[in-house]
């Protein structure tokens, strides 16, 4: 079983930066894509960013292309959301995600969905 445990949410004025990182445990990290989902107030979860698990493959929801950038880094077991030119509608509750299977592409896992969840970190953008 994976344990998933996000850091770096916080409230953030719009066009400023926010980093989101991610630890994990359990199991062997470096064969499982990761990702970021997010969840408004009022909203169902959505994808926004997975990255498979040798860090050469990425796939980004089209609301963050350009903005966000999807990092891991496999000796720490980390994987990172760099979050760029923050809009109001970023606000969410963000959730760092691991791949049901192993060897999954980016892709796949965010078409399929992930197996396993953090707890969420509060993202706040205000205008």
């Amino acid at each position: 079983q994976v344990q998933l445990v996000e850091s770096g949410g916080g409230l953030v004025q719009a066009g400023g930066s926010l980093r989101l990182s991610c630890a994990t445990s359990g199991r062997a990290f470096s064969t499982y894509a990761m990702g970021w989902f997010r969840q408004a107030p009022g909203k169902e979860r959505e994808f926004v960013a997975t990255i498979s698990g040798t860090g050469g493959d990425t796939y980004y929801a089209d609301s963050v292309k350009g903005r966000f950038a999807i990092s891991r880094d496999n000796a720490k077991n980390t994987v990172s959301l760099q979050m760029n030119s923050l809009k109001p509608e970023d606000t969410a509750v963000y959730y760092c995600a691991a791949a049901a299977k192993p060897f999954s592409t980016a892709q796949s896992m965010a078409i399929k969905g992930p197996g396993s969840w953090g707890q969420g970190t509060q993202v706040t953008v205000s205008s």
